[in-house]
C-alpha cells in the first residue's frame, strides 16, 4: 500500500496509484468487517421470516395452506422420485418455527452460527423442494457459510457476551474476520 507520500504526475496531480490507495482506503472503511457481517445475517433473516410468516395463523397454529403445499404441493426431487413429504403436518410446523426463531436468533447475533448452520439446512431442502431456484438458493448458502465461517461481527450478543465472559476483559472475539 503507498503511504502519504506526495507522488505527482508531471502536471501536478496526485499519480494514479495513490489514488487508488486512497479509494481502497475509504471503501475498506466503508465495508468495516462488523457492518458486512451485520449485513450478511440481516439479507439472510429477511427472506426466511418473510417466508415464517407465511406460514402462521395465529400463535403456534399454522394455517391451511402451509399444511396444504407441505401435503399437496411440495416435492422432494430426489433420485427415482419426486416424493411427498413426510408428515407434512409436521414439516410445515418445523419449517414454519424454523423461518421464524432461526432469523431472529441472526439479528441478534445470537448463536448466530448455529442459527446459520439451520438456515443452511433449510435452504438445502428448498432446494430439493424447488430445483429451479438453484440461483438465489446459492445465494443463501453462500451467506449462510459466510456467517458461520466468520462468525456475527462485533454488533451482536455473540459478541457482548463473550466479551462479558472473558476473565481478563480481553477482546477476545471468535467471531471476528481475520
Amino acid at each position: 500500500m503507498i503511504t502519504d507520500q506526495h507522488m505527482t504526475t508531471e502536471s501536478g496531480l496526485p499519480s494514479p496509484w495513490l489514488l487508488v490507495d486512497r479509494a481502497n482506503r475509504l471503501i475498506q472503511t466503508l465495508a468495516a468487517p462488523s457492518l458486512v457481517q451485520l449485513v450478511l445475517r440481516l439479507a439472510l433473516a429477511v427472506p426466511f421470516w418473510r417466508s415464517g410468516m407465511l406460514k402462521w395463523g395465529g400463535f403456534l397454529k399454522l394455517n391451511d395452506s402451509a399444511v396444504t403445499l407441505f401435503s399437496d404441493e411440495f416435492m422432494l426431487h430426489l433420485p427415482g422420485g419426486p416424493y411427498h413429504f413426510p408428515a407434512p403436518t409436521v414439516m410445515a410446523f418445523l419449517s414454519g418455527c424454523g423461518e421464524i426463531l432461526l432469523p431472529i436468533l441472526l439479528v441478534l447475533g445470537l448463536g448466530t452460527r448455529l442459527a446459520a448452520l439451520g438456515l443452511l439446512f433449510m435452504t438445502v431442502i428448498v432446494e430439493l423442494t424447488v430445483p429451479d431456484g438453484w440461483p438465489i438458493h446459492l445465494t443463501w448458502a453462500a451467506m449462510a457459510l459466510g456467517i458461520m465461517a466468520h462468525g456475527p461481527g462485533n454488533i451482536s450478543l455473540d459478541h457482548l457476551l463473550c466479551r462479558i465472559r472473558s476473565p481478563d476483559g480481553a477482546q477476545r472475539n471468535p467471531g471476528q474476520l481475520a
